[in-house]
């Protein structure tokens, strides 16, 4: 479980989150969408440990992470639009890079099930340069669960991907979610967004301004709410 407890984080005069509440269960999958400049991205690094909050709380499975980073960190996955990995080692040499540092056992093994879960297995030996945008993004997600992590973060993971790699993305998200993780994502992305979450959230200018279940939301309904509430906001 993540809670999130008055949280703000200031840059000099400018609030990007200003006094969030949040609670997120175990095995939920929650959605945050909201415009440029929200503060999205803000928070999925606080929740992350990339960054500390200004002010407020936030419990990983009961730890403060504010006190314990490290012991947070372990269970805990980050993938964003940007791949973080290594173009002139091959798809196999890169997750036993990612895989040595985080101590994995039997690391032989999980990266063989990791390559086929992401539908890369015939790719394994070539160089991560030659892949396409919704390759490397695959590989991405291969690289942040390579621990098994109970928690996974995605920031922007549709950015830059056609509607066939989107759609993979997608299939490859339901299936992690049926194993029992938590997940939390930002995104643009209405349709895909409410297709796969439980939860939704609308944030603007650093705070929550609508949440909602998905299943109460259609695409048209919900972007009625968003452009609705993004107009309030300006």
């Amino acid at each position: 479980m993540i809670e999130v407890s008055r949280l703000w984080k200031s840059y000099g005069p400018v609030d990007a989150l200003r006094g969030i509440d949040l609670k997120i269960e175990k095995g939920e999958f929650l959605t945050v969408f909201g415009p440029n400049g929200a503060g999205k991205s803000t928070l999925l690094k606080i929740l992350s440990t990339i960054i500390k909050p200004t002010s407020g709380k936030v419990n990983i499975d009961g730890i403060d992470i504010s006190a314990a980073n490290e012991d947070a960190r372990k269970r805990i996955g980050v993938i964003s639009h940007k791949a973080f990995l290594y173009g002139n080692l091959s798809a196999k040499e890169n997750l036993l890079f990612f895989g040595k540092l985080s101590d994995v056992p039997d690391l032989e093994k999980r990266i063989e099930e990791l390559l086929a879960e992401v539908g890369l297995a015939h790719r394994a030996s070539d160089m991560v340069r030659t892949f396409s945008r919704g390759m490397l993004q695959r590989l991405t997600i291969a690289r942040a669960i390579i621990h098994n992590p109970a928690i996974i973060l995605l920031d922007e993971p549709y950015t830059g991907l056609d509607q066939h790699a989107a759609r993979m993305l997608t299939n490859l998200l339901k299936k992690l979610h049926t194993e029992d993780k938590t997940i939390v994502m930002t995104t643009h992305d209405i349709t895909n967004g409410l297709e796969i979450s439980d939860r939704i959230v609308i944030q603007i200018l650093g705070k929550i301004v609508f949440e909602d279940r998905s299943a109460n939301q259609t695409v048209e309904s919900f972007e009625r709410v968003y452009f609705e509430k993004v107009g309030e906001g300006k």
